[in-house]
């Protein structure tokens, strides 16, 4: 068993198991939206490139359209079932040939190579923007190749989590947010830590922490953009010991390989 994480940043990673090579939520540039990037390089050039990529849910900072658009053409992208119809711009790319969009709900599954995804549910906001009706539901997806990695995306804890995900290897859980606060439908990183206890993954890589900060807003609660990781370091080790957690640097990586 072997497979490989790099977290480029955010909610950005690449997870490459059997030959396979799965990119998720890509965020590729400097400013998205309000956001300014505070921490770590932009991802390189190389990291554009996939076999698969992966999108959680509709919010721009995970659903980013430039940075979609310079992915190689013809990529293969997996979205949740109604992205097409809520993004304009998805369409767009999708049908001009730049992209290969399949959708998804719950329970569904998609083959990559020697891989399989799964989508599971996810407990967070699935619009594209903080009003209208619910209409796309978030999710997480579980890579199953010579490992099962278990990608949360955005999410809170939910009572079937373990369930949904099932057996997992790693997991990457969001511990953070973007701003000073964080609203409904996401981990901090005491929650994630206590989503650890009933994932009980051999390791995990805390993500969607201190990348990302609104502009003007440098000085307001600074503690919420650096320290999250180390929290959750701190509350991983109090109520999930068994677990080894890789608090990545941006664009650093971590590898797992079979027990004996």
């Amino acid at each position: 068993m072997a497979v490989e994480v790099t977290w480029w940043g955010h909610a950005t990673a690449t997870v490459r198991d059997s030959g396979v090579t799965v990119l998720t939520d890509p965020l590729f540039t400097r400013r998205c939206a309000h956001l300014r990037r505070r921490g770590g390089a932009l991802p390189p050039a190389a990291a554009h490139s996939a076999d698969l990529v992966l999108i959680s849910h509709l919010h721009a900072d995970h659903l980013h359209l430039r940075s979609l658009a310079r992915l190689p053409v013809g990529t293969p992208v997996v979205a949740p079932r109604g992205a097409l119809a809520a993004v304009a711009g998805l369409r767009r790319l999708a049908a001009s040939g730049r992209l290969e969009v399949c959708e998804v709900l719950p329970g569904e599954k998609v083959r990559s190579g020697g891989l399989t995804v799964r989508a599971v549910p996810a407990a967070h906001d699935g619009r594209r923007l903080p009003f209208g009706p619910h209409r796309v539901a978030p999710l997480g997806y579980v890579v199953e190749g010579e490992a099962r990695t278990y990608y949360a995306g955005d999410t809170d804890l939910f009572e079937a989590m373990a369930r949904e995900a099932g057996p997992v290897d790693v997991a990457l859980l969001p511990v953070g947010g973007w701003g000073p606060r964080l609203g409904q439908g996401h981990l901090n990183a005491e929650r994630a830590a206590e989503a650890l206890t009933r994932l009980r993954p051999r390791c995990a890589v805390p993500v969607h922490y201190g990348t990302y900060w609104p502009l003007g807003l440098d000085g307001v609660r600074p503690h919420e953009f650096h320290s999250p990781g180390h929290e959750f370091v701190r509350h991983a080790a109090q109520v999930a010991p068994a677990v080894r957690v890789h608090r990545l640097a941006h664009g650093a990586s971590m590898r797992l390989v079979a027990a004996g």
